[in-house]
């Protein structure tokens, strides 16, 4: 890809790649990708649309495994019980 005038990148008929930034979750991304790890090794989704982990809490990281989940229901069940507590141990 090369870059046109005015910032605007050249396709030259590719059609761009999709992500999409799922809120408290991971990103989802049209594959096939391939995917550089922070140490430098490379892992390969062949997938029509693979998820990416964006909170580094799953055990297949960098794929998504929901492990993201379990920790949006602990904040929320936390937020409840504030809520729920009397006046004095708030």
């Amino acid at each position: 890809m090369e870059r046109a005038g005015r910032g605007v990148a050249d396709w030259s008929g590719e059609r761009p790649r999709r992500v999409v930034a799922e809120r408290d979750g991971p990103l989802l991304v049209e594959g096939p990708v391939e995917v550089v790890l922070d140490d430098g090794r490379v892992v390969r989704g062949d997938r029509f649309l693979v998820a990416l982990c964006t909170c580094r809490r799953s055990r297949r990281f960098p794929w998504c495994d929901t492990s993201h989940r379990r920790r949006a229901r602990a904040d929320r069940a936390d937020r409840a019980d504030v809520d729920e507590a009397p006046e004095g141990e708030r």
